[in-house]
């Protein structure tokens, strides 16, 4: 790229000598400072996993913006680990860092006046949060997802995270040896990347690229293996292209692209925490976008990789099977993702995913018309206890009906201790409540007790219910994101022990057997309980979250 006609306002003009000789100090040149400064956001960090490889990605995102005659300036932000925090009062930080990650990057891009970015991510929150800050800065920019781990071994099979959780409930009721829980602890996760299944990190891996927000094929290549790198050096010729093409991130995500998302999060069987994320990135983009879109997609599209928590495959096997082009390439030949959608790389959606390649015998992606299941996994229920609405994922249990007495808890932990004392009996509703994005504060995810429920063998036979939301990496019948949440009156607060509660997936609802006029009672009598923070980040997000309906955003 030629630098003759390019100035950026940071570094240009006699005006800027003082800005010039502080990057100086650092190592940039006259000839660096001269050409289009691409910020390089990275959310590495040495916590777990998913995130940890990231530092050495950085390096070739940095060599391919060199090697298109960009300046590369790489600048860090927050991340906090799911897998690590979760069951935890940590996890409350989760779904907080999105915002974090976003205005962070935000800000340090408009600090600085990048001409574009790239945005690294793994964890979950990391994803959404730096496709947030894309689409609100509208910078040239692309996202590079560092990939998946690698299955673990045990006992002869692979295994992923989702096994430890659920073991944790099966060495609670005896059906799991002291030594068999140990040697599958240190062997579920042999070594770098995200949590293997279809979960949320690589749901909101494979939406990036749907959104065109992402290269087709880049985050599917797992995250040791040796072609990552260079994948991250094209990425970074892509975004200055991008800047040379003045190609900005709302003309790439448009609601045509946010639609070719939801579709392909039902079709993986993917995290209902994608609902939340989609609600807020389309906000960023000025995409109108409700909840019930999600289920009228969903309904349409049929469910064709087979992939964990509820089939059988990880990501690696999707990306050794065809990946996600293959998904895609599916799906647009199906006519249910539109083919002309703008990408990063210039080129449409069709036109990249034409260039998928299919291994001979793989199992892991249908054929549309031999689906899994007709239609996504994705249901939005509304009812007396959800009148903004709440999501169930289909794709993990084949129940449509259940009717059952409420176990009320007013916090993940003491529905946790319930299971683990073995205290819930089939058919129970087990409701917790007080975890939604205010009362939490955050909206904790709960792998740690719905785990423990199909380690404890009742995945089949209990329901869930939730203001919460849910790991990624969670099955079985479990609703989570009930609308209005406890803390700001929703009927959930006004459940009680032994309430019945009818969950209709046909009719799309979510009641509890009692009148309009006692559900009222019961919350005229009900006071708002104190805030959990009342200081801090924490609390500062409590006021400000919006509803789980509207994406739990605080913009």
């Amino acid at each position: 790229m030629s630098d003759a006609n390019f100035s950026n306002p940071l570094t240009t003009g006699p005006s800027r000598a003082p800005a010039r000789a502080m990057l100086k100090a650092v190592g940039f040149s006259d000839a660096d400072l001269k050409k289009p400064l691409i910020g390089v956001a990275n959310t590495w960090i040495e916590i777990g996993p998913c995130n940890y490889h990231l530092r050495t990605l950085a390096l070739d995102v940095k060599e391919g913006i060199r090697r298109a005659g960009g300046t590369p300036m790489e600048f860090n932000t927050v991340s906090i680990s799911d897998g690590i925090t979760m069951g935890t009062e940590g996890m409350k930080a989760s779904l907080v860092s999105r915002e974090v990650i976003a205005d962070s990057i935000e800000l340090v891009a408009r600090g600085n006046g990048f001409d574009g970015l790239v945005v690294l991510v793994g964890c979950d929150k990391t994803i959404p949060g730096g496709v947030m800050a894309l689409a609100r800065l509208n910078v040239p920019g692309a996202i590079l997802y560092g990939g998946s781990i690698a299955p673990g071994q045990f006992q002869g099979h692979g295994v992923t995270i989702q096994d430890v959780f659920e073991a944790v409930g099966a060495h609670a009721a005896g059906r799991m040896s002291d030594t068999d829980f140990r040697t599958l602890e240190d062997s579920a996760c042999p070594g770098a990347g995200a949590c293997g299944g279809q979960f949320t990190a690589n749901t909101m891996a494979i939406v990036c690229e749907a959104l065109g927000i992402a290269a087709l094929g880049s985050g599917s290549v797992p995250a040791t293996d040796p072609k990552k790198a260079e994948v991250a050096r094209v990425v970074g010729e892509q975004v200055v292209k991008l800047v040379t093409t003045k190609t900005r991130p709302r003309s790439i995500i448009t609601r045509r692209a946010i639609e070719n998302a939801i579709v392909v999060v039902a079709a993986t069987g993917g995290s209902t925490n994608a609902v939340l994320h989609l609600l807020a990135i389309a906000k960023e983009a000025g995409v109108e976008l409700s909840i019930s879109d999600f289920d009228r997609i969903s309904a349409r599209t049929p469910l064709i990789a087979d992939l964990k928590p509820s089939g059988r495959f990880v990501a690696s096997e999707l990306h050794a099977a065809g990946g996600s082009p293959l998904v895609v390439k599916r799906l647009i030949e199906s006519g249910a993702m539109v083919g002309d959608a703008l990408t990063v790389t210039g080129r449409t959606l069709g036109e990249e995913a034409k260039t998928a390649s299919e291994a001979p015998g793989q199992e892991v992606v249908r054929p549309v018309d031999r689906p899994l299941k007709p239609a996504g996994g994705l249901v939005i229920l509304f009812g007396n206890l959800a009148p903004e609405g709440a999501v169930l994922k289909l794709s993990g249990t084949e129940r449509a009906l259940h009717r059952g007495p409420a176990r009320v808890f007013e916090s993940e932990e003491h529905a946790f201790e319930a299971v683990q004392r073995q205290a819930i009996k089939a058919g129970d509703v087990i409701v917790i409540r007080y975890e939604g994005p205010a009362g939490g504060p955050g909206m904790r995810e709960m792998l740690a007790v719905t785990a423990a429920i199909v380690g404890a063998g009742l995945g089949d036979s209990v329901a869930l219910l939730t203001d919460g939301r849910f790991s990624g990496a969670t099955r079985g019948f479990t609703i989570g994101h009930v609308s209005p949440e406890a803390s700001r009156g929703g009927p959930i607060a006004a459940i009680r022990e032994g309430d019945t509660i009818v969950i209709d997936v046909a009719k799309r609802r979510l009641d509890v057997d009692l009148g309009a006029a006692e559900i009222e009672a019961r919350l005229r009598s009900w006071k708002a309980p104190a805030p959990r923070y009342q200081t801090g980040v924490m609390a500062k997000y409590a006021r400000m979250v919006s509803s789980a309906s509207q994406g739990a955003i605080t913009g």
